[in-house]
Formats: C-alpha cells, structure tokens, sequence
C-alpha cells in the first residue's frame, strides 16, 4: 500500500476546490478565519476513509 500524495489528501479531506486560492497554502488551508471548518472537514474525510478502508478490509473477510 502506498501513502496518499497531499493533492489526494486535499481530495479526500474534502478541501479540495473551495481552497485553492492563491496565497500560503498549507495542506489546503489557505484562510485562517476558515481553519475550524477546514479541520471539521478534514476529520469528516478521514473518518470517510476510514470506514471506506474497514468495509473493502470486512468484505475481504
């Protein structure tokens, strides 16, 4: 299994379109004011991930 790139981490965290303004830009956060709603929807993403990896792990089974 390989690691996700940052731009595929973007797209599963769901940061992806709505954060791609110009600017800093870390791990797709590009606006402080907009950091909670960034972090809810990275946590939303990997726990998304998540369950996705545990399904395809319990359906191997």
């Amino acid at each position: 299994m390989r690691e996700l790139t940052l731009s595929e981490m973007s797209m599963v965290s769901g940061a992806g379109d709505e954060c791609s303004g110009g600017g800093n830009n870390y791990g797709g956060v590009t606006e402080p004011s907009s950091l909670g709603n960034d972090l809810i929807e990275i946590y939303e993403g990997l726990v998304a991930a998540t369950s996705h990896v545990i399904e395809r792990i319990a359906k191997a089974l």
